[in-house]
């Protein structure tokens, strides 16, 4: 206890040489000494500078001045002057007096003048000059009475009392708030241990349970601190206010303290209308979305159903909907948004705007190609596509950008301004409907017959599990080259995500009927035919180490 006690009252003398400025010969005090004062002694003309006479960090009233003699010096003098009458505490208050004159009216101590009420001090309040003496004098009355009062012995003693037991309060604050730290430490640590291993189970050791453990501890003692360093400051404030001549540091660290809170809660009662205000439009805003999302959400379902409007673009249209009522809302509560129209709130949103306007070119591109792309209708989750060089199953559609998963399993992310600037072949829109056509080319020589041709590569494709029957197979010449005939087959498949796969197996079937019937397919560069035909013998089909299916007649002896 003795040594908080020595602690507290070296803080105490400390903040008394920090705060306290030298006085003047006479003990003086410095009359430009800012602290709250009454309302009625407010300056009321805003641009006329004043300052503040005041006895012992008691506000009395407030003078002008003019340029060859300043307000703070005409107040340094009032009080220098009135502070030397109050010493002398055989001179009665009543030898103050007000003497009349043509400009001016005079507050005199006997013989020695103490104030000088003009005509222009008048004018700040709005009164007459003689009644505005009159409260002067009443109220340097009561200042002398105060001054002399607070330096009473009786009053000194009853007042060190005080001291002493704000202190003791104060080391009994310190210790309990001290107290308490250490049980929460010892609570978190006993009884929320095995909630936090829980939670760090639960999130697979990616939030470790000391580190919350050391989060709750660290916050609770910065709290503890700042209401240790509060009422230490409190404190300080209390007992300086105590006594007279440390009265004046008293009232400085109160004001210190208490003048940004008393803006604070200043400018908190002046937003209140505003801030009401934002919370109707609030609650306006947030009923109109919910509106809306039910609105979207039933044409979505198609519940609702409009001529001409594709269910698929429900959501889409819901969030530019969205997103306009959003902004709307916003410009309209920007006027009444407290602080926004300073200009520290002006610098950062022109900030902001810079940055949103350089930054964002490519993500409103891609935003408005995602959108273009929606209501063009060019594919939908599930279709295969391709764009550019990239073929794949479309998993994913948003505003950036669109997921594509390939035969590899690999996923392709492409910009959707890319794709709008694309050519896009969607294998999946018709197929569902009239079935994909596949195709595949094969070079033939002349000297076999195009029927002949036309007939094998009909046959493969009635071969090929996954070929549909309606609409039927065609073959179509294409070209007829300087060595070979072109023919292209085309198959119509029934599941146009099987494309790649049916297609794989309409070439092997092609492949088995031209050696079956012992015809060569040919390539476009060539200098002379075989003596023997390039074909594959039917025994050498399922040469090793291919496996013939189940009960296959045909040899999988490998060839002599």
């Amino acid at each position: 206890m003795r040594v908080v006690l020595a602690v507290l009252w070296a803080s105490f003398a400390a903040a008394s040489l920090l705060f306290s400025t030298p006085c003047p010969a006479g003990g003086a005090t410095p009359a430009a000494v800012q602290t709250q004062s009454p309302p009625d002694l407010r300056l009321l003309e805003e641009d006329t500078p004043t300052a503040l006479v005041s006895l012992d960090g008691h506000a009395i009233f407030r003078v002008r001045g003019v340029s060859a003699f300043p307000a703070d010096e005409r107040a340094r003098a009032i009080e220098e002057r009135l502070r030397a009458f109050a010493r002398h505490k055989a001179r009665s208050v009543d030898e103050l007096r007000l003497v009349s004159q043509a400009n001016a009216t005079l507050i005199l101590a006997g013989t020695e003048r103490i104030a000088t009420v003009l005509d222009a001090d008048a004018s700040l309040e709005h009164i007459d000059r003689n009644t505005l003496a009159e409260v002067n004098l009443a109220r340097m009355k009561e200042a002398v009475e105060r001054y002399r009062a607070d330096r009473a012995p009786a009053y000194l003693l009853r007042h060190a009392v005080y001291a002493v037991i704000g202190t003791l309060l104060l080391a009994g604050f310190v210790f309990g708030v001290r107290r308490l730290d250490r049980w929460f430490e010892h609570r978190v640590e006993a009884r929320y241990g095995r909630v936090l291993a829980e939670f760090e189970g639960r999130s697979k050791s990616l939030v470790r349970a000391q580190w919350i453990a050391s989060v709750l501890r660290w916050s609770v003692s910065a709290l503890a601190m700042l209401l240790v360093v509060a009422g230490i400051l409190a404190w300080l404030g209390f007992v300086l206010e105590l006594f007279p001549w440390t009265r004046p540091t008293g009232v400085r660290m109160v004001a210190l303290f208490t003048a940004p809170l008393a803006a604070f809660g200043r400018d908190v009662v002046a937003a209140l209308p505003g801030l009401a205000f934002l919370v109707v439009l609030y609650a306006i805003t947030r009923a109109l979305l919910r509106f809306l999302r039910m609105a979207f959400s039933a044409v979505q379902s198609g519940s609702v159903r409009f001529e001409e409007f594709d269910p698929d673009w429900a959501e889409p249209t819901y969030k530019i909907v969205r997103l306009l009522v959003v902004v709307l809302a916003l410009v309209v509560a920007y006027p009444y948004v407290p602080g926004s129209g300073s200009e520290a709130f002006k610098g950062i949103s022109l900030l902001l705007g810079v940055m949103f306007s350089l930054g964002s070119s490519s993500i409103i591109s891609n935003m408005i190609a995602g959108y273009t792309m929606t209501y063009r209708r060019a594919f939908r989750r599930g279709d295969l596509v391709r764009v550019g060089e990239a073929i794949g199953f479309v998993t994913n559609m948003r505003l950036q950008v669109t997921h594509l998963r390939n035969m590899r399993n690999e996923e392709i992310i492409v910009p959707n301004s890319e794709i709008l600037g694309s050519t896009v072949i969607n294998y999946t829109s018709l197929g569902r409907s009239e079935g994909l056509m596949i195709t595949t080319t094969v070079g033939i020589g002349y000297e076999t017959p195009w029927r002949q041709v036309e007939s094998m590569l009909l046959l493969a494709a009635e071969r090929t599990t996954g070929v549909r029957r309606e609409p039927k197979s065609f073959v179509l010449v294409t070209q007829l080259g300087d060595f070979c005939v072109s023919y292209d087959l085309y198959a119509p498949i029934e599941d146009p995500g099987t494309r790649m796969t049916t297609l794989a197996a309409l070439n092997r079937n092609v492949l088995d009927v031209f050696n079956e019937y012992g015809v060569q397919i040919m390539t476009p560069a060539y200098e002379g035919d075989p003596a023997v035909p390039k074909v594959v013998p039917r025994d050498q089909w399922y040469a090793a180490p291919a496996v013939a299916p189940a009960g296959s007649s045909r040899s999988t002896a490998p060839a002599e």
